[in-house]
């Protein structure tokens, strides 16, 4: 699949900025003492919706006409990516709900209409992401992300890079809770990471389906016994990306570097020394990070119609 940059950016800032939201959102309705402050939960709730809103805007980048954009909406009861729309509108008013109520209210205790507001925002904000993530799960045309895997990666990718961010924000509000949320993104990095690593061995190397997978054949083989056209159209340049097995080795392995192993080293020394000032550039790791992951999904991605031009385990 061709990885067009405002698909990966999209797909990265929309869900760190939920992943975020659904955090905090969760920190706050727990309560106790291992909820941040208001003053953190302020800004990194105002931080996620506008990484959420920067990714959805930038989606309607990839459309051929963004104006009709607003006919995603009218498929929610078949449509994985109608279903994303409409529950990405449904959140930003509750979610500005829920903060009206933190702001005016505090975070010590929250009234029965904010902890409902919280919970709704919560909800839609990790609902809006799995609907992400099943719009391309959903494919049965895309052997590597038909599977499970994909909307559990998408769910803990936008989970630890949230936790990241909130490191990165409590450390800058200097909040009392800063080596707890750190701990927290140790924990939800450290299973991300774990995940891609499954979903890496999964899918094994980047390769296309065959002829005998795709029309069922269990005997025998199949050969094409003519090609489509071989000149540039639509379908070639959307699902014909190809990119070397070494490149997307070499590229795996710097997913895990900057993505998960610095990330991770950082966090670490921000638990043992206290010094909050290794939160940001962690942050900064991680997302760099992902943005090189999501170029890979999409890159190994192998569509079937490549069968119609001859390319066979491709």
């Amino acid at each position: 699949m061709h990885p067009a940059f405002s698909v990966i950016f999209f797909t990265v800032s929309s869900g760190a900025g939920f992943g975020l939201v659904a955090l905090v959102s969760l920190l706050l309705l727990l309560g106790g003492t291992t909820g941040p402050g208001q003053e953190t939960a302020l800004i990194a709730l105002g931080l996620g919706v506008l990484l959420a809103a920067a990714g959805l805007l930038s989606s309607t980048l990839h459309l051929a006409n963004p104006r009709n954009a607003w006919r995603a909406f009218f498929r929610f009861r078949s449509s994985w990516l109608s279903r994303e729309g409409v529950l990405a509108i449904l959140f930003f008013p509750v979610v500005a709900v829920f903060f009206v109520g933190l702001m005016t209210q505090g975070v010590d205790s929250l009234s029965v209409w904010v902890w409902i507001a919280g919970l709704l925002t919560l909800v839609l904000a990790l609902a809006t992401v799995f609907t992400t993530a099943m719009i391309y799960a959903s494919l049965r045309t895309i052997p590597q992300w038909n599977n499970a895997l994909v909307p559990l990666n998408y769910l803990l990718l936008g989970l630890a890079s949230g936790a990241v961010l909130l490191t990165a924000v409590s450390s800058f509000s200097a909040d009392q809770q800063q080596t707890t949320i750190a701990q927290l993104s140790l924990t939800l990095l450290a299973a991300a990471g774990l995940a891609k690593a499954v979903y890496y061995f999964w899918i094994g190397k980047p390769q296309g389906p065959m002829i005998q997978s795709a029309i069922g054949m269990t005997r025998g083989r199949a050969r094409l016994l003519e090609a489509g056209q071989s000149s540039d159209n639509f379908l070639n340049k959307e699902f014909g990306y190809q990119a070397s097995a070494s490149l997307i080795g070499r590229l795996r392995w710097l997913v895990f570097i900057i993505g998960f192993a610095l990330p991770l080293a950082l966090l670490s020394l921000v638990m043992t020394t206290g010094h909050s000032v290794w939160a940001l550039p962690a942050a900064l790791l991680l997302l760099s990070g992902l943005l090189v992951e999501r170029w890979l999904f999409f890159a190994e991605a192998r569509h079937t119609v490549n069968l119609f031009y001859g390319r066979q385990r491709c």
